[in-house]
Parts: C-alpha cells; sequence; structure tokens
C-alpha cells in the first residue's frame, strides 16, 4: 500500500558549548538524515526553541548562563514545548545529577563519553529514522 503523502524530515535541536562535541553530535545525527539546529548556551537554545519547535532537543548540563537542567526545567511549564523529548548527554555522571536531569524532565540521561551511535538509537526511538531504510 503507497501513500503519496510527503514525509517530514525531523528536526533536532543541540545544545552543547564545546565545539568538538557539538559538531560530533551534529555530524552524527546529519549523516543519518536529520536536520540539526545548535545552539552553545541554554538561554540562546530555549530563545530558538520558542521560535521554531524542534521534532527533539538533545543538550548538555554545564553550559554558560542557563544550564541543561534549568533549560528542561522551563520547557516542561511552558505548554508548547511541555512534551518535547529531552536527551541529556552530560559529564555530569553522579547518581544526585542523573536524578537531578530526570527530575527536571529528561527523557534519556546519556554520560559522555558517549557512542554516537548510541545516541543516535535513542533520536530514533523519539522520532523515527530521517530517511527510509536503506539497509536491509
Amino acid at each position: 500500500m503507497e501513500t503519496n503523502a510527503v514525509q517530514s524530515v525531523p528536526k533536532i535541536m543541540v545544545v552543547e558549548d564545546d565545539p568538538h562535541v557539538l559538531r560530533q553530535i551534529a555530524f552524527a545525527l546529519e549523516h543519518e538524515g536529520y536536520t540539526v539546529t545548535t545552539a552553545t548556551a541554554g538561554d540562546d537554545a530555549l530563545r530558538q526553541l520558542m521560535l521554531d519547535r524542534p521534532d527533539l532537543l538533545v543538550t548538555d548540563v554545564m553550559m554558560p548562563g542557563l544550564d541543561g537542567y534549568d533549560l528542561v526545567d522551563q520547557l516542561r511549564r511552558d505548554e508548547k514545548l511541555c512534551d518535547l523529548p529531552v536527551i541529556m548527554v552530560t559529564a555530569r555522571t553522579a547518581d544526585e545529577d542523573i536524578s537531578k536531569g530526570f527530575s527536571s524532565g529528561t527523557d534519556i540521561y546519556i554520560e559522555k563519553p558517549f557512542k554516537p551511535s548510541e545516541l543516535v538509537a535513542f533520536v530514533k526511538r523519539f522520532v523515527g529514522p530521517a530517511k527510509p531504510d536503506a539497509h536491509p
């Protein structure tokens, strides 16, 4: 059964202040066919999210200005963004940090260093594949 509906490519926002990690995440997601927007600080990300909601947010915790926990907490308080899926990718690995991440409303908490393939698998769980499955 074929459908003529045009499927849009999922858009993912990545918030990360480390340029190397930002490039690594963006490359992995773009390689899979996703549309990626970026921000390097929580404050900037929040402004962008209010203007143009993505399908998923991938964020670090430790950033200048608004940190990842506060960013997610503010999203959960906004009626237009409260259900936005969030993956937190961070070096904050203590039990209390992980608990704080989930308490703020994070859906998935990935510890750095991370495997890009693991991140992509979680992204696919939330938004599906970006392009038709080319692999059998």
